[in-house]
C-alpha cells in the first residue's frame, strides 16, 4: 500500500488548506483511514479518521474546523481545515489500516502511513 500526502504549505491564521492523499496498492478490505499529525516538538496525534463505512471521528481539536473525506472511486483522503492557527502547524500524516476502524487514541497502530506533507501557519 502507498500514501501520497500533498496540499501542504505555509498559511497565513485564519485562511484555510485542503491536504489530499493518494492511496494505491489496496487488495484488502474492510480498511479505515486518518490522519495522524506532529506538531513541532510534540508527539503525534489522531486528528481525525473515517471507518470502512465512512464514518468519520475527530479528535476533540479537531472538531468544527477539520473535515475529513474520502473518495473511494478515486482513492483519494481528504483533510479540509478552516480558521487555521499557528498551533495547526507541524507535518500531517495519512494513515491506513485493515480494520473496520480505528480508535483517536491509536496514533501509533496505524499499519500504514505516507510521508507526511508540512503545514506551516505563520504571519
Amino acid at each position: 500500500v502507498q500514501l501520497v500526502e500533498s496540499g501542504g504549505g505555509f498559511v497565513q491564521p485564519g485562511g484555510s488548506i485542503q491536504l489530499a492523499c493518494e492511496y494505491s496498492g489496496l487488495t484488502f478490505s474492510p480498511y479505515c483511514m486518518g490522519w495522524i499529525r506532529r506538531p513541532p516538538g510534540k508527539d503525534r496525534e489522531t486528528v481525525a479518521t473515517v471507518n470502512y463505512e465512512g464514518s468519520p471521528q475527530y479528535s476533540r481539536f479537531a472538531k468544527n474546523r477539520f473535515t475529513i473525506s474520502q473518495n473511494k472511486t478515486t482513492n483519494t483522503l481528504y483533510l479540509q481545515i478552516k480558521r487555521l492557527k499557528p498551533e495547526d502547524s507541524g507535518i500531517y500524516y495519512c494513515a491506513l489500516n485493515r480494520a473496520m476502524g480505528m480508535s483517536l487514541e491509536a496514533y501509533w497502530a496505524w499499519g500504514y502511513y505516507g510521508r507526511g506533507t508540512q503545514v506551516t501557519v505563520s504571519s
